[in-house]
């Protein structure tokens, strides 16, 4: 008997597709919260002019599928009719084993005739060409719309690279900004104007600061647990903190280390990777040195190790920065700062309780929020976010927004008591060449313009406030608020 067959398949569909029926998505499935990236794809659905394939990708759990029945719900509410959407999930035993023809024929034979439709693809680099399988359709089905999802950003760039050049765009789903914790929980939230950016704040006054400052105090008990488990919906939303970072390591981490990355890249010691990750855990926002990890993790080889931390970043769970050269200044021979993907997910594989009480780990923890969300705050524009390390004292500026052709913006995570920043540090000595200078600090009170001897103020914004700011900003972005 055939593993697979057209009545299999159209049992499947039917049952991921239950709006054929009802007309309505099932309101457990589509949520009411709506991620940034719900915006921005539907903004990419929606345009008539340059017709793009979707492709939503970010590690588990940071709610893409999600998103896929949100623009689902959207399309129906607009009043397309329900058999024109059909939802696909390539990670389902029966339709990873079916042939892409056959599922699209098993729709178009019994569902829908004509292709004037609605593909949403879930978790699609588990279907074999799948590359292919998208060029095909967007070159022989110019009426046909295309959304895929998927967990493994390396198999989707490089099949961008080979198939989707100028077929389709792919738009990052990180793990939740502090700004969207506080929405999805639906907290008391800061009354702010619409435009406010944090870099508007240095031309403010001290009371205008205040008042600000007052308002943002609204979420700064929030800041801890956010640390804890705030990145993924589902778990920031869950009651039970202790179970969320068990459910965190066994979908998050455990998942992708044993299963997604070993079948995508042919991993025969999925071990390997396990420690490689874990040693990354423990030198978070560090800068790291491959020759260093392969001595410490002794038997594995200098390329394993490369390619493990490519892998890595390819599956969204770390991001590598790189040095940035600033004003002529001779920067560190290039090896990469390693960042966990988001410090909960870094807390729930250590599983140490007192990180909340180490000032070093906390360091860790802030410098790694921080990096998260300016990452994906700039990713969209054609910037790179790294660091600076270098000068005659070989000091470092933790993170540096990288602008072509015009002054970078200088980051420098303080999170600690009075946060000092000394006048021969190298934020201080080279905010000259930037256009702002910001010390995300510790201390609630401690905000406001820092002097320095060349006469440019810096900004002093707590870590809270400053991470609340980027997701006020990005969220009126998509407003169309600069």
């Amino acid at each position: 008997m055939a593993i697979t067959s057209k009545e299999g398949i159209l049992k499947v569909l039917s049952a991921y597709n239950p709006w054929w029926k009802t007309e309505a998505v099932n309101p457990k499935l589509s949520k009411t919260y709506k991620r940034f990236a719900f915006h921005e794809a539907m903004k990419r659905l929606d345009e008539t002019t340059i017709r793009r394939i979707v492709v939503l990708t970010g590690t588990r759990r940071v709610g893409k599928t999600t998103i896929q029945y949100q623009m689902i719900e959207e399309l129906l509410r607009r009043g397309v009719p329900p058999q024109k959407i059909v939802f696909i999930s390539m990670d389902h035993p029966m339709l990873k084993l079916s042939g892409f023809n056959d599922i699209l024929e098993c729709y178009h034979e019994n569902v829908y005739a004509e292709q004037d439709v609605y593909y949403f693809f879930d978790e699609v680099q588990y279907a074999q060409d799948w590359d292919k399988w998208l060029k095909i359709i967007y070159d022989m089905q110019p009426d046909t719309n295309v959304v895929a999802t998927g967990s493994a950003s390396p198999a989707l760039m490089k099949g961008n690279q080979e198939s989707g050049a100028g077929r389709w765009s792919v738009i990052q789903v990180p793990t939740m900004s502090f700004y969207e914790y506080c929405e999805i929980l639906d907290l008391d939230r800061p009354d702010l104007p619409k435009g406010l950016k944090a870099t508007h704040m240095l031309r403010m006054t001290q009371q205008e600061r205040t008042g600000i400052m007052l308002q943002l105090s609204k979420v700064q008990n929030h800041f801890s647990r956010y640390l804890q488990v705030g990145g993924f919906p589902e778990l920031a939303l869950a009651d039970n903190d202790i179970l969320a970072q068990q459910i965190m390591r066994e979908d998050v981490v455990d998942k992708v280390l044993k299963r997604d990355l070993p079948s995508l890249y042919n991993i025969r010691n999925a071990t390997e990777l396990e420690r490689i990750f874990l040693y990354l855990c423990n030198v978070s926002s560090e800068i790291v040195s491959i020759e260093a990890i392969a001595k410490e993790l002794s038997g594995v080889s200098r390329p394993t190790v490369e390619n493990y931390i490519r892998y890595l970043e390819s599956a969204n769970l770390i991001y590598q920065s790189w040095p940035v050269d600033m004003a002529g200044k001779k920067v560190l021979k290039a090896k990469p700062k390693i960042y966990i993907a988001d410090a909960a997910i870094r807390n729930a594989v250590l599983m140490d309780d007192s990180v909340l009480t180490d000032p070093t780990e906390m360091g860790k923890i802030v410098e790694t929020a921080v990096y998260k969300h300016v990452a994906a705050f700039y990713y969209q524009q054609a910037t790179s976010v790294g660091y600076f390390r270098g000068g005659k004292k070989n000091k470092e500026i933790d993170i540096v927004v990288d602008y072509p052709n015009t002054q970078n913006i200088l980051i420098e995570v303080k999170y600690r008591e009075g946060a000092p920043i000394a006048d021969d540090d190298a934020i201080v000595e080279l905010c000259e060449h930037a256009s702002a200078a910001i010390v995300v600090t510790k201390n609630p009170e401690d905000y406001g313009a820092h002097d320095t001897p060349q006469g440019i103020q810096m900004l002093r914004i707590p870590a809270f406030a400053f991470l609340y700011l980027l997701g006020h900003a990005e969220k009126n972005g998509y407003k169309g608020i600069d």
